[in-house]
């Protein structure tokens, strides 16, 4: 995933808070909490709470954070951007949603229905019979709680639209106001340090202390994701007002979200207070990994290797294969960075690195879902 910033001037590049864009992953971690487990205290006594009509409405909109996050809780990303950055404030800031053309407002809201256009744009459902057909059919694969949303939305874009504001008002009533309360000085604090972080270390550290997953180049061109997914987007659009922005989440980890919708600001959603554990292998690390532990062979080397270090020839005589055959394996575990190798006088001994196989189950997950 990557992010085009040449030419563009440091003070385009913001870290702010959105009180909309948590209600999203706070919605999504109560309808997955298995992504979450640290929130599962806070998901099941929410979810409790819940009045049964507010849980009824809540399953019915739940594709919109549930099987992609959509960005309609992101619409500043899609208006120029005011002198004084966003409004810090829910009801603000579904002012802003209410800002949106249907057209806009429709194509985000039916992104799960778009993932193959997502990164090309195009006309909406509601102007492009095509794309309204494509979009009723992938609707109905997902059941009939999507296609009768999506119907709803194709033929009345105006009333689903005040359902949706109306549906993230009562949200702040039942839950989200003294959740917000709680959350948003974390946030603010954080994005006041990552700016600074940004003025005087550079943005190269900047975004390390972001994630390990986010890079820039050394030429200051281009602005990298380490996600499991392709896509790539503009900073500089002339159509649109130029500029990044990075927005921490509370309830966010382990997900790292990139915006990158055509004719949108791009948008880092990213995780902050994530559990203090070793940062996530990167994708084509874990490929390794995972490729290399899939060998048959090779998964009984690691056996003997967890159990105690061993040379080339011990593993050969105990396996009774050659010993340039081991060797082809243990290079192979070694690329991966799944054993070490250490000098015992003339001997060299080779030992599965336990803690690294240990965050392998960990490490997959954080990638998938990052």
């Amino acid at each position: 995933m990557t992010i085009d910033i040449s030419g563009l001037p440091p003070e385009r590049i913001v870290f702010e808070i959105s009180p909309l864009a948590e209600l999203g992953v706070a919605l999504h971690a109560l309808a997955e909490p298995g992504h979450h487990p640290g929130l599962h205290g806070w998901a099941t006594a929410t979810s409790a709470a819940l009045k049964p009509d507010l849980a009824d409405r809540l399953c019915e909109a739940d594709f919109l954070w549930r099987t992609t996050f959509s960005d309609v809780f992101m619409p500043f990303a899609a208006l120029p951007r005011p002198q004084a950055g966003h409004p810090a404030t829910l009801a603000g800031e579904l002012d802003l949603l209410d800002q949106l053309d249907d057209d806009r407002f429709v194509s985000a809201a039916l992104e799960f229905t778009c993932a193959n256009t997502y990164s090309s744009g195009g006309p909406s459902a509601l102007s492009d019979p095509v794309r309204r057909e494509r979009a009723l059919e992938l609707a109905a694969n997902r059941g009939p709680g999507q296609l009768d949303f999506t119907k709803r939305l194709l033929k009345d874009p105006v009333a689903v639209r005040a359902w949706v504001r109306r549906l993230f008002e009562d949200c702040e009533e039942a839950f989200f106001a003294d959740t917000w309360r709680r959350v948003a000085p974390q946030l603010a604090a954080d994005a006041r340090h990552k700016t600074e972080l940004l003025r005087h270390k550079g943005l190269a550290e900047a975004l390390h202390a972001v994630s390990p997953a986010l890079t820039v180049d050394e030429e200051r061109t281009r602005i990298s994701a380490d996600k499991m997914t392709e896509g790539r987007t503009t900073a500089v659009d002339p159509s649109i007002e130029t500029g990044v922005t990075l927005v921490p989440s509370h309830y966010g980890w382990p997900h790292l979200m990139v915006l990158h919708a055509p004719g949108w600001r791009p948008v880092i959603h990213y995780p902050v207070g994530s559990p203090a554990l070793p940062g996530p292998a990167s994708v084509e690390l874990l490929t390794l990994r995972m490729e290399a532990l899939a060998h048959p062979m090779r998964m009984r080397l690691c056996r003997m290797l967890a159990r105690s270090p061993y040379t080339t020839s011990e593993l050969a005589d105990t396996y009774s294969i050659t010993a340039p055959e081991v060797s082809r394996h243990l290079s192979v575990l070694k690329k991966a960075g799944l054993i070490s190798t250490r000098r015992r006088g003339r001997y060299v001994l080779h030992q599965l690195d336990v803690s690294s196989v240990a965050r392998l189950g960990s490490d997959f997950l954080e990638t998938v879902l990052r």
